[in-house]
This record gives C-alpha cells, sequence and structure tokens, in this order.
C-alpha cells in the first residue's frame, strides 16, 4: 500500500522534513517513489506540490495521521484532522494501580466476607508463631562466643 508520509532530513535538532509518497513496509529513510514537497517546522517553511499531491491520493495512497493534519489546515484536502500521536505508556506502579483499578470494575463485587469467628482466629495463629520465632532466635544470639 502506498503512503504519503515524511522523512526525516536535517541535522540533530534541526529538523527538516520531506514528503514523499513510499512503500508502507519501507523504511522511514528507505527508498521512494517521488517527492511532493518539503516542511521545516523551525523555519515555519512548507512547500507542498498539490497537483502531485492530490494525483496520489486518486490513485490510492494513503495519508499519514501528521500529513493528513498539515494537509487539511493548508487546504490541499478536506476533511476531519485526525489524532497523529498516542500518550505514552505508563510504566510502573502508576500502571499496575490503574489496571487494579479498571478490574475492580469490571469484576462484580460478591461478598465472600468468612464469619467473624473464622477472622479471629485466622489472625491470631500468625501472632503466635511470630512471637515463638523471636524466643528462639534471642537465646541464640546471646549463646555466640565472644572474642576476646
Amino acid at each position: 500500500m502506498l503512503i504519503i508520509r515524511f522523512t526525516r532530513r536535517g541535522r540533530k535538532n534541526d529538523p527538516s522534513f520531506r514528503l514523499v509518497v513510499t512503500e508502507q513496509s519501507n523504511p522511514v529513510k528507505g527508498k521512494f517513489l517521488e517527492e511532493l514537497g518539503f516542511y521545516n517546522p523551525k523555519l515555519k517553511t512548507k512547500s507542498f506540490q498539490k497537483e502531485r499531491i492530490l494525483y496520489w491520493i486518486s490513485k490510492g495512497a494513503k495519508c499519514s495521521a501528521t500529513v493528513n493534519n498539515l494537509l487539511i489546515s493548508e487546504s490541499i484536502i478536506e476533511g476531519k484532522k485526525v489524532k497523529a500521536w498516542r500518550p505514552k505508556k505508563k510504566t510502573g506502579e502508576a500502571a499496575a494501580a490503574k489496571t487494579e483499578v479498571k478490574e475492580e470494575k469490571k469484576a462484580p463485587e460478591v461478598a465472600t466476607e468468612p464469619a467473624p469467628e473464622a477472622k479471629e482466629e485466622k489472625v491470631e495463629e500468625p501472632v503466635l508463631e511470630k512471637k515463638e520465632e523471636k524466643a528462639e532466635r534471642q537465646p541464640e544470639s546471646q549463646e555466640m562466643p565472644k572474642n576476646a
């Protein structure tokens, strides 16, 4: 499938773009069929070949989201602008918290609370075990020989 998209040119921190027609599977800086114009966002200069752009669109070429929005703002083509970027995926705790909230909303609330007597038993048992473990550890630490 043919696509009209930007290919980046220019130095580091000095972007400049060419508007090209290429096969969608080609790399961004790879070969292209025809150059249709250029765009320099720093100098705010742009030049597009309107007739050639319309020709390629009539042949079935699709525009990338950014190119589509730019051509609409230049009134070369008509239509609604599309969302040209996706927000970054959140990593770490924030993403995990969000997924937990979503899962809670999806899952129906079911009362699975055990009887109050059973609750007390479960809480008391681990506490007793911890106290016994601490009591066992203290004598061991006191029995260690002192090097003098």
